[in-house]
């Protein structure tokens, strides 16, 4: 899992950097709140998760793990997308709000799966 999560942080990594190229080279800067995101949420927690899988968790491939890694993801690409489109002006807030709440929930019961699972590991 430490794997997938290196991946997928450097994955996001780089599209915040393409991102944040872009607004600075445009100065047009109507994205930071996408580009925040992908930055901390994608890249820096995905980081995170990883040096907790390598250090804490090593060899944990069970259920709860996969799950953790899917919600994860999928909270922080519908947050991401959800966010492109509100602050790109392609969709009105009344429209994608509801749906970035329910993408944040999912990205924090991502987080929250990660909490029981450090907390798993350390009783035993």
């Amino acid at each position: 899992m430490d794997r997938k999560f290196l991946m997928t942080a450097m994955g996001y990594g780089i599209l915040g950097l393409i991102l944040g190229i872009y607004m600075a080279a445009s100065e047009n800067h109507g994205q930071m709140v996408t580009h925040t995101h992908i930055m901390l949420l994608g890249f820096v927690v995905s980081f995170f998760y990883a040096a907790v899988h390598k250090l804490w968790l090593p060899g944990n491939t069970a259920k709860m793990a996969k799950t953790q890694f899917l919600l994860h993801q999928l909270g922080t690409a519908g947050l991401v997308a959800g966010l492109y489109l509100l602050y790109g002006r392609y969709m009105p807030a009344a429209t994608i709000g509801p749906v970035l709440g329910v993408f944040s929930v999912i990205a924090f019961a991502g987080f929250v799966l990660m909490k029981i699972m450090v907390i798993k590991a350390a009783k035993t």
